[in-house]
């Protein structure tokens, strides 16, 4: 039996769907003694962005073990961690157990995003060679991807995670990138300390030392592949 389908039909001037977003409130554990102390502890975060930062990231890090958590628990692939960075709104504040219960606070201070120091040529080569992966002129490495992944574990304090990772990122990255190129040859050397890392990590927590070798290691992934980038701009011009 045939069945018809129905046409499409069109729509004149349909309004874009709304964003949905979402909010998050962490609360500390410990309560502040009083409105007054709470009012000055924000007050002196007012003064101190260093320490406001601070406060962010830790509840930043307490989130991400919630998603990560849930990530595991509903076989859910696509709950990727968050940042402040990527936040439309970031705050520090205080309030009573109610009010905070429900996202509400009774005074805060907003996070001011961090800008990166980087030059303008750091600054324009994603969007140049965005445009040529896009044309064909260049193509990704599967090393970017597994790198990107070991540097969310270490930032999320997964180590375990970072360790297995950066064993996968240092082994594709020694077969895709060029010997000759800068840095190259220094990743050759870590690939026994990054093997070592990787073992401790299938048993349970990797020790001081490995950990330090992983994100020794990772950062030299990361420059030898910042180079590349720059590199396949260079060529593409």
């Amino acid at each position: 039996m045939l069945e018809r389908r129905r046409r499409p039909r069109a729509t004149a001037g349909a309004e874009p769907e709304p964003v949905p977003t979402a909010r998050a409130t962490l609360a500390r554990a410990a309560p502040l003694p009083s409105p007054s102390e709470a009012s000055a502890w924000l007050d002196g975060l007012r003064e101190d962005r260093g320490g406001l930062r601070r406060e962010a990231d830790e509840a930043v890090a307490a989130l991400n073990s919630l998603l990560r958590a849930h990530r595991a628990c509903a076989a859910d692939p696509y709950a990727r961690d968050v940042s402040v960075e990527h936040a439309l709104r970031a705050r520090v504040g205080y309030g009573s157990g109610d009010h905070v219960a429900e996202g509400r606070v009774e005074e805060a201070v907003e996070v001011p995003r961090e800008a990166p120091r980087e030059s303008r040529q750091d600054r324009l080569s994603p969007q140049e060679r965005l445009a040529a992966v896009l044309g064909g002129r260049v193509g990704l490495l599967a090393c970017e991807e597994l790198v990107l992944r070991a540097r969310a574990d270490l930032d999320a304090g997964r180590h375990r995670e970072a360790a297995l990772q950066a064993r996968i990122a240092l082994e594709a990255a020694l077969a895709e990138l060029d010997p000759a190129a800068a840095g190259v040859g220094e990743l050759g050397g870590r690939r026994a300390a990054i093997g070592q890392a990787a073992n401790e990590a299938l048993a349970g927590e990797p020790g001081e030392r490995s950990r330090t070798a992983v994100e020794e290691a990772v950062a030299l992934l990361e420059r030898a592949l910042r180079r590349r980038r720059l590199a396949d701009v260079r060529d593409d011009v």
